[in-house]
């Protein structure tokens, strides 16, 4: 069995006492028995995209070396968790990413996912702060279970979900910030979807708390390679949601369902045809 933790938290305009909530998190989940914990997208930062293109925000970016990821690498160590932390990324002057950033139980930065579907939707006006990613779909050997992301977004494209599957992930972690009433009506539904159709485990890291017209209601939850929900958060305020996944129910799941046996790459050319559109080249 393998114990993970969510941070379902808000975050104030302060940093620095952002920074300082999670690494007591950090504290908590080690205390309760978890390996891992996952935190939900713009971890430390209040949720700038909501705002319209304005260039003050750029100033929130750090790079992956930077001193947020430093101390929650050392916290990593010194509990002996693994941990993963999203960034707002500067990666060069002026090319800026939505990361998160994957640490082992020993501290060791294993690597980076960046956000691959960049969104503009009411409130989230996301193409002005972020580049697309460029890190492909990653997935991280922690050696108590394999690991991908799909950080917010992400988890709306099913070929997301399956490139991660076929690149042998356990677990798909979902760092979140999601207030949008559209969202709230399918938020479990669509996560359940993806959990059984590529028979793995699926854990949903939201925020919480209300910033500007936004409020984020969290609703974090876990679910098993067959769509049942195994934990979830009790509703809309701040919690660390703790679940113990057994990875054997992966095996078992595609026992019983082997769609993975049953893909015919060979004539899904079509999903990769960037000339369809509306059912027409």
């Amino acid at each position: 069995m393998v114990r993970i933790a969510l941070a379902q938290v808000s975050a104030k305009e302060d940093v620095e006492e952002n920074i300082l909530k999670g690494l007591r998190l950090m504290e908590e989940a080690r205390e309760r028995g978890a390996s891992l914990i996952c935190f939900p997208e713009l971890s430390f930062l209040p949720f700038f995209p909501r705002v319209r293109a304005d260039r003050r925000f750029f100033s929130l970016a750090e790079p992956i070396q930077g001193p947020t990821v430093e101390r929650f690498r050392r916290k990593a160590k010194e509990l002996g968790i693994a941990a993963v932390v999203n960034i707002y990324e500067r990666a060069s002057p002026g090319e800026y990413y939505d990361t998160s950033v994957v640490m082992d139980t020993d501290g060791r930065l294993l690597g980076i996912s960046r956000m691959m579907h960049i969104a503009e939707l009411p409130d989230y006006n996301e193409k002005f702060y972020y580049w697309e990613g460029d890190t492909g779909f990653p997935v991280f050997d922690l050696g108590f279970a394999k690991v991908g992301i799909a950080i917010c977004y992400d988890r709306h494209f099913p070929e997301h979900m399956r490139a991660l599957t076929l690149g042998g992930a356990e677990l798909i972690l979902v760092p979140t910030a999601t207030s949008t009433p559209v969202f709230r009506e399918i938020w479990e539904l669509e996560m359940r979807a993806a959990a059984v159709a590529n028979q793995v485990f699926v854990a949903v890291a939201n925020r919480v708390g209300r910033e500007g017209e936004m409020e984020f209601f969290g609703r974090s939850f876990v679910v098993d390679p067959l769509g049942e929900v195994i934990s979830r958060a009790e509703g809309e305020r701040e919690e660390l949601l703790v679940a113990e996944l057994d990875l054997g129910a992966i095996e078992r799941a595609r026992q019983l369902l082997p769609f993975l046996r049953d893909r015919r790459p060979e004539v899904y050319g079509v999903l990769s045809d960037v000339r369809l559109a509306g059912g027409k080249l």
